[in-house]
């Protein structure tokens, strides 16, 4: 959203306990954006039911400045987020040892604990309503409010900033709010290149998450190993949305009987997480909702038009 003055509500180091990490149906990690906007979404409908507050929040950006994976570990293995036994116990004593834990354990969901800022721009709030707003948005995070499906444990005071457009310094000081941490952006131009380019866009993405290893020995026999990747930057599987899969009409015990329904899957791209002093203007890390009705596409987005 683009104007002379524009309004940020920061809700500072946001600890999250136990959040779904399974961000789409074949990725683990980060929460995906629907969960993040989804929380902000739900914050702004509980503020609008009171008569005080009136605010529309037109753009979120998420800051993370710490994620703990809840993994198994086992002796003298690799980390695994989800570790599943091979198959059911089928004897008596194949039942007893994988009670007594001799079979590997698993882990049900996959869940995070997180420490994250969040970004709101935001219109409707006078400046004489600001203290109101304040207090209302530190009393639902600290009532039953959940974020990505975790609990939230605690939080820093939110915090009002006024960010104008082609002033450095108030940006900047804004930024310093935010480190150390890690902003998540959407880079789904590298898939879309290779789209354009005839690739398959599974494999173009495992291409750009992998990392290759090479070693080089020189004449005494000492091997050295480096590491590479495609692109630089910390790239990483986001998911943004859902693509819908059947036409509208109404399923039998759905949630809200006056809103067509229809099934979907996950819509997942690349992002980076990237440090908040690179960016030069609000909309680098702000996401958005973004509906393309023609395309039956429902993503959060960032940038003015969706692709």
């Amino acid at each position: 959203m683009n104007g002379e003055n524009r309004r940020v509500l920061l809700l500072p180091h946001i600890r999250v306990q136990n959040a779904n990490a399974l961000s789409s149906p074949f990725t683990i990690g980060f929460p995906a954006m629907t969960a993040w906007l989804g929380a902000v979404h739900a914050l702004q409908r509980r503020l609008n039911a009171v008569d005080l507050v009136n605010v529309n929040f037109c753009g979120v950006a998420v800051i993370s400045h710490d994620i703990e994976l809840q993994t198994k570990i086992g002796k003298g293995d690799f980390v695994h987020s989800i570790v599943v036994p091979k198959r059911p116990p089928s004897t008596r004593k194949e039942l007893t040892g994988f009670i007594a834990g001799s079979a590997p354990s698993f882990i049900e969901h996959a869940r995070c604990h997180l420490d994250v800022s969040l970004l709101i721009e935001y219109v409707g709030i006078n400046k004489d309503d600001e203290q109101a707003f304040i207090e209302q948005v530190t009393h639902h995070l600290n009532t039953s409010m959940k974020i990505a499906g975790g609990d939230i444990l605690s939080f820093q005071k939110p915090m009002l900033y006024r960010v104008e457009e082609g002033i450095d310094t108030e940006l900047q000081k804004l930024i310093r709010k935010l480190m150390p941490g890690y902003a998540i952006v959407e880079r789904r131009d590298l898939l879309i290149e290779a789209m354009e380019q005839g690739r398959d866009v599974i494999d173009a993405m495992l291409d750009y998450l992998a990392v290759h290893y090479h070693c080089e020995r020189d004449d005494e026999g000492n091997v050295t190993w480096t590491s590479s990747r495609k692109t630089s930057g910390w790239i990483v599987p986001i998911a943004t949305g859902f693509h819908g899969i059947t036409e509208l009409g109404h399923a039998i015990n759905q949630r809200d009987p006056d809103i067509p329904h229809r099934f979907a899957e996950s819509v997942v791209t690349l992002g980076e997480f990237c440090m908040p002093h690179l960016i030069h203007s609000l909309d680098d890390i702000l996401w958005h909702y973004r509906t393309d009705m023609e395309n039956n596409l429902y993503l959060c987005q960032q940038g003015d038009e969706p692709e």
